[in-house]
């Protein structure tokens, strides 16, 4: 399942695709909106000729605000989810900067790294000899829930868990349920996450993928913020110091920025230091390194710790798989 920093990044795309001004005087173009699998017609109907505002996400959820009506589009990718983005090349000089155009899911498995702002790892060329026809949308791979298009570019959802049109009273319903998002973090975010989690005698590693508690961290954020901050899994919330989850809290903002920025989860950056957060374009378009070489615990069962040399565990909490250090980790 993508992680937060990845829905964030679908937001950035969004509003660069369909919520910035394009046409004449400054106005947001419509966006078409279609349902080619037919699921969510009579969405897609309600979205159709609409002008869109600036996408937004909380935790894992992304939210799609109308311009001109007070309706959202919500969607949850689950396990299964992804979001696909296709542009017309001859226009790609005049395209905002879109992850990996002109195709590609944004989610954890991205092969080069860039930011959602980054136009020379994003675009494609332009041909200066292509023909000036109006771009066909490509037809659509696989089952489409929802396609989202303008003159030259389109963005297709498939097979997401929720994909809906709320009003500001549903969208605030679920936002009620979450807990604060690591890469919002607002005023309160902290002292909020860490109330929360001193009430509660689940494990720490369990409260961390509570999106409830905290929205946004999936497993492998689990397992790596954990190891950085040295708390062990198993530990009851209250039993983790205030201290200590100010650290846990911080260092969540840091490596869902670092994920944010880079449009993977790296937290071995050789000039990242403990519990600091790093610099987010180091890697602008280099190749992403093998999954072993990212992380210091997460997947590395069997393996010596980095830190400490200890075997570095794998065990099962909540039907998930738990990496951790028993080392480094108290």
């Amino acid at each position: 399942m993508p992680e937060g920093h990845s829905i964030h990044r679908v937001a950035k795309a969004l509003t660069l695709a369909f919520a910035e001004p394009k046409e004449p005087h400054g106005k947001v173009a419509p966006v078409h909106a279609s349902s080619p699998q037919g699921r969510f017609a009579a969405g897609a109907t309600l979205m159709d000729g609409q002008r869109l505002a600036p996408a937004h996400a909380w935790g894992k959820h992304l939210f799609v605000p109308f311009e001109e009506d007070q309706r959202y589009l919500h969607v949850h990718l689950g396990l299964y989810g992804s979001w696909t983005f296709q542009a017309d090349p001859r226009q790609a000089a005049k395209l905002p900067p879109v992850i990996g155009a002109p195709r590609v899911t944004v989610g954890e498995d991205q092969r080069t790294t860039g930011t959602a702002g980054d136009p020379a790892s994003s675009s494609p060329k332009a041909d200066p000899n292509a023909h000036e026809e109006s771009w066909q949308w490509p037809e659509p791979k696989g089952q489409v829930r929802l396609r989202l298009a303008n003159d030259y570019l389109l963005a297709d959802l498939s097979g997401p868990t929720k994909c809906q049109i709320l009003d500001p009273e549903g969208r605030q319903a679920i936002i009620n349920r979450l807990g604060p998002d690591p890469l919002r973090n607002e005023p309160g975010d902290e002292d909020r996450f860490v109330k929360l989690v001193r009430a509660k005698k689940s494990p720490i590693g369990q409260l961390v993928m509570d999106q409830s508690v905290v929205a946004g961290p999936g497993n492998i954020y689990r397992a790596e913020c954990l190891f950085r901050t040295g708390i062990n899994p198993w530990r009851p919330g209250q039993k983790v110091s205030e201290k200590r989850l100010r650290q846990l809290w911080k260092d969540l903002v840091a490596g869902l920025a670092d994920g944010f920025d880079m449009g993977l989860i790296y937290t071995r950056l050789p000039e990242l230091e403990l519990l600091e957060q790093a610099e987010p374009t180091r890697l602008v378009g280099q190749e992403v390194p093998e999954r072993e070489e990212r992380f210091y615990v997460y997947q590395r069962d069997g393996q010596a710790c980095l830190k400490c040399g200890t075997t570095v565990k794998m065990e099962v909490m909540q039907a998930r798989k738990l990496f951790y250090c028993p080392g480094c980790q108290r």
